[in-house]
């Protein structure tokens, strides 16, 4: 969004704050698109993606912006002439411009479509974390993005079954890359992770469950540059400590109670999310400077059954306090809001195509209309608290002239 000073942006609209920054936005990837007919129908899918619209399918985006079929839609994420994977970069430059800050925490994690049928790209029955159970659905792994100015995704990779890969013909159907074969989730978040920080972007720590936490490829990947991390790892997970090698659930037993400490990891929906922390040194690094922990979370519900546990290996500056772990780790909750947004407001989850650059497509535009909204909040936000800070100084300087007048000149007509 061009900069404006917010005496500026309190003289316009809202219709036009938002008119001229969607005007930016357009421009910033209209490279990306060989024809221009093509770039204006993907602003328009983006204007369709943002719309109060029940269901963001091809038909009803199409209505909603005045087209009588969806024809053209589907042309724009099937065979229409765009590079997909540079408006992704583009995406991750304007969220770095827009709510960047040197705290700025990366989220690692996946979420499931449900699909009927086995012709989507990467459909089987698999875990769903959408749905809690195993069910027919695709899985993407995405990258997210956690500053004090708000949270949006970042980047995308579809996972592709053994199922998938092991039958090039059914890929051949699904317009899959030759080139493509299996990875793992982790190497898929390990290709994110490592295409984001090459960028510049500014990064304190990477956060993520245990399907990531417990690689270590991954987490030695992040060591090697210096990237702090908050990575959760499973109970069997198993740590050096004083030379030993002893499971995280067993260290966990074995700490004195006043070793346990009660903060917050950031506010939820009831108030501060309050947990029992404590962390344990372990094998020094060889990187010069930086420490190994282990940090364990315990819920404060016990009673007739043990208290939950979750276990975090650390990598982190030596001196790294233990609200900062606690802080970094909790803010892996960022990204289930981002998918709670991005499918409830801008219809990550409602697309309608089954190949595999059908699926990037929608879900890059999907990301850009969920990171469009973020910044015009933070940006509301910021005029806001700029407003009432204003209101709260302008009256005082209204005051102060006549504080010392006397009284013969407060009360003459």
């Amino acid at each position: 969004m061009p900069h404006l000073f917010p005496s500026e942006r309190f003289r316009t609209s809202p219709k036009e704050v938002w008119t001229t920054a969607f005007q930016d936005l357009g421009q910033r990837i209209a490279d990306f698109f060989v024809r221009q007919a093509s770039h204006q129908r993907a602003l328009a899918y983006l204007q369709g993606l943002m719309s109060p619209v029940a269901r963001k399918n091809g038909w009803q985006v199409a209505e909603e912006v005045g087209e009588a079929t969806p024809y053209a839609m589907q042309h724009l994420l099937d065979r229409a002439r765009w590079d997909c994977d540079s408006v992704r970069d583009e995406l991750r430059t304007y969220t770095s411009q827009a709510i960047a800050d040197p705290h700025g925490v990366l989220v690692i994690d996946e979420t499931g479509f449900l699909k009927k049928g086995r012709k989507s790209v990467g459909v089987q029955r698999q875990y769903s974390g959408t749905a809690g159970r195993i069910e027919n659905c695709q899985v993407g792994v995405f990258l997210s993005y956690a500053s004090s100015r708000g949270h949006t995704l970042l980047d995308r990779e579809l996972y592709l079954p053994k199922s998938w890969t092991d039958n090039p013909e059914r890929c051949r159907e699904a317009h899959v890359p030759a080139e493509v074969t299996f990875a793992t989730k982790p190497e898929l978040a390990q290709r994110m992770l490592e295409r984001t920080l090459d960028s510049g972007l500014p990064v304190a720590w990477v956060a993520g469950d245990t399907v990531y936490g417990s690689s270590q490829k991954l987490r030695a990947s992040l060591e090697v540059r210096k990237q702090a991390y908050a990575l959760a790892v499973t109970c069997k997970e198993q740590v050096e400590v004083q030379g030993t090698s002893r499971r995280v659930d067993q260290v966990a037993r074995s700490l004195a109670r006043e070793e346990w400490q009660e903060l917050s990891a950031g506010a939820g929906s009831k108030g501060p999310r309050l947990f029992a922390w404590a962390r344990m040194e372990l094998v020094t690094p060889e990187v010069n400077g930086w420490q190994h922990w282990l940090l364990i979370r315990r819920s404060l519900d016990e009673g007739a059954k043990p208290a939950e546990m979750a276990y975090v290996l650390v990598f982190a500056p030596a001196g790294t306090s233990l609200e900062g772990m606690v802080a970094a780790f909790g803010a892996r909750w960022t990204v289930e809001q981002c998918f709670e947004e991005g499918k409830g407001e801008v219809g990550l989850d409602e697309y309608e195509v089954r190949s595999w650059h059908g699926w990037y497509r929608h879900v890059t535009l999907s990301m850009l209309a969920l990171a469009f909204l973020t910044v015009l909040r933070a940006n509301e936000k910021e005029d806001a608290l700029k407003k009432s800070l204003d209101s709260l100084a302008r009256p005082r300087r209204q005051r102060r002239p006549t504080l010392f007048k006397p009284k013969y000149l407060l009360f003459s007509l």
